[in-house]
């Protein structure tokens, strides 16, 4: 019986071996393809629509980041162009004729040198395989295998949006589905898939037909395509210290739980969300920066719109010059060419949706230490548009006789401009790591991070104006905000005191930090938190909207 046993084994080995062997070199099966080298080398073969990834490290981590590139256009199901999606740490591990792409869980860890109580940690709650890969091919340590599966997937979500929004049953047809050759590239630090998906509706209950929003932005409702991007992006390196979270300061940022924590101590561990900058000169009180922080604007932004969202964008620079760095916040248009989801570029995309929606400030994050890799803003193009609408009915600057506006001055398109350069600056402080701060309207506007209403007043004459509807520039608050969370410090220098003293100056001056879930209607009641409001007094504000309100009213007409 032994002796069949370690024949069986022995048999088996040489079969695995015999496999192994079998494969062919990558190069012998890639002769033929187009070799894109990179953070991951790519290989295009045309003549089966196929993407190969090359596999030559294991054990090691890297961002994984889904994105949806072409989007739907509805504000409603909120499936925008240049929407990021859901992202991970992972990990490639060969197993056998396999290779897995692993997320490990971020959420629970153990801070310390003794790798078995990281272990003990690691093993206690569940990692994920997010795709296991058979290999095609082989040369030494690198492996081959093929993509296409994998980036011809709805790893976005639309399908459940869709069905979520009560918008209809949609899956992907593979037959309408294909790689999306233009947008596949492989740079130093990240490698770029993309795909075009072909979502066809199929009725089901409670469905039997695409919904109203699906019907209102879609050439074809039973075959709705877009394409998703998938990014496999290099890791920050060395030499960024994570930035402790203090709820003081108004930042977001990654929490986990340490096991390694002495007992009696909180086990909870928040650090904020900041790109790396650096002093050249750390002892210096203004300094240049080792590499600046650069954000480039979607070029398909007309002007004047443009020029607006370029300023708003750059009033930033001056927060970071009073924590001590001189040019190191820098705005420019992107280039003709470039990809804005590609992970070198901070951007500020101008997001077009049939109805006004909303704008948002996103980031991709190390989650490891809450270095934010890449900014990227989604500005609804729309609003500029209400905007104006609104300007335009509170000042009924028409002739009532001709109904035409002979003013040569344009004060509805200035207030809308006004407010997008304020808007620029709110959702590129979310890209910074900001939180709202809902209480910074009661003090003269301390801050862009609040929700401004548009300030109507009545001038001398009791007419209406808006020449100080939005506030123009950075905000005191925002200024210490900065000053928290990029201040660089010479060694030698107690981090955590001079933090502190930052924040004993903020509050010794009077500025106060109130959060999103204070200011909410379903659960705040700080009595300084509110959303769309303006001045000290919350009464003398209504008092006069309810004046505008009036002279609004008044003047309105079929003009």
């Amino acid at each position: 019986m032994k002796r069949l046993s370690v024949l069986f084994l022995l048999l088996l080995l040489g079969s695995t071996t015999a496999r192994a062997q079998d494969l062919p070199t990558i190069e012998s099966k890639t002769d033929s393809m187009e070799k894109m080298e990179g953070f991951y080398t790519l290989y295009w073969d045309d003549a089966q629509g196929k993407i190969w990834l090359e596999i030559d490290r294991f054990e090691e981590d890297f961002m994984y980041q889904v994105a949806l590139v072409a989007g739907l256009g509805s504000n409603d199901i909120g499936l925008d162009r240049n929407q990021l999606g859901p992202g991970w740490v992972v990990r490639f591990e060969r197993r056998g004729p396999k290779v897995l792409m692993i997320a490990p869980n971020l959420d629970y860890r153990a801070i310390t040198d003794n790798e078995s109580e990281r272990t003990s940690v690691a093993e206690a709650f569940a990692s994920g395989v997010i795709w296991g890969f058979d290999i095609a091919a082989s040369s030494e340590d690198r492996v081959l295998v093929d993509a296409t599966s994998f980036v011809n997937r709805d790893a976005h979500g639309v399908s459940t949006d869709l069905r979520n929004q009560r918008e209809g049953s949609y899956s992907v047809d593979p037959s309408r589905s294909v790689v999306y050759r233009e947008s596949t590239k492989a740079f130093p630090s990240n490698t770029e898939m993309e795909t075009m998906l072909t979502f066809r509706f199929s009725p089901s209950t409670g469905m039997p037909n695409p919904g109203a929003q699906v019907r209102s932005v879609t050439a074809v409702t039973e075959a709705v395509t877009l394409r998703q991007r998938h990014s496999f992006i290099e890791l920050p390196g060395p030499g960024y210290a994570p930035r402790l979270h203090d709820p003081r300061a108004g930042f977001f940022g990654p929490t986990f739980m340490d096991y390694s924590s002495p007992i009696g101590e909180d086990m909870r561990v928040r650090y904020i969300s900041r790109h790396r900058l650096e002093k050249r000169d750390p002892s210096a009180a203004k300094s240049e920066a080792v590499e600046q922080i650069v954000y480039d604007l979607d070029n398909g932004t007309p002007e004047p719109i443009r020029s607006a969202l370029l300023e708003g964008a750059r009033w930033w620079n001056e927060a970071f010059e009073a924590a001590g760095y001189i040019d190191a916040f820098r705005v420019e248009v992107l280039p003709d060419g470039a990809d804005p989801m590609d992970v070198r570029y901070n951007i500020i995309n101008w997001t077009h949706r049939s109805t006004r929606g909303w704008s948002y400030g996103n980031t991709i994050t190390d989650p490891r230490t809450g270095e934010i890799i890449k900014g990227h803003v989604n500005l609804g193009s729309l609003r500029v548009r209400q905007d104006y609408l609104i300007a335009e009915g509170l000042l009924n600057p028409y002739d009532p006789v001709s109904g035409r506006y002979s003013s040569s001055d344009d004060p509805m398109l200035d207030m809308a401009l006004a407010r997008i350069r304020q808007l620029s600056a709110h959702e590129i402080g979310h890209t910074l790591g900001i939180q709202h701060n809902f209480s910074a309207s009661m003090d003269n506007r301390a801050s862009v991070m609040d929700y401004p209403a548009p300030l109507a007043e009545l001038d001398a004459n009791g007419q209406i104006t808006l020449d100080n509807a939005y506030d123009t520039g950075i905000g005191e608050w925002d200024v210490f905000t900065i000053r928290y969370g990029y201040s660089d410090f010479p060694d030698g220098m107690d981090e955590e005191a001079a933090l502190n003293a930052i924040l004993k100056e903020y509050l010794d001056e009077g500025w106060e930090f109130i959060t999103d879930s204070d200011a909410r209607p379903a659960g705040g009641a700080h009595p300084t938190a509110h959303l769309w409001d303006n001045g000290e007094d919350a009464v003398d504000a209504l008092e006069m909207e309810m004046a505008v309100r009036s002279t609004a009213l008044a003047n309105f007409g079929i003009g």
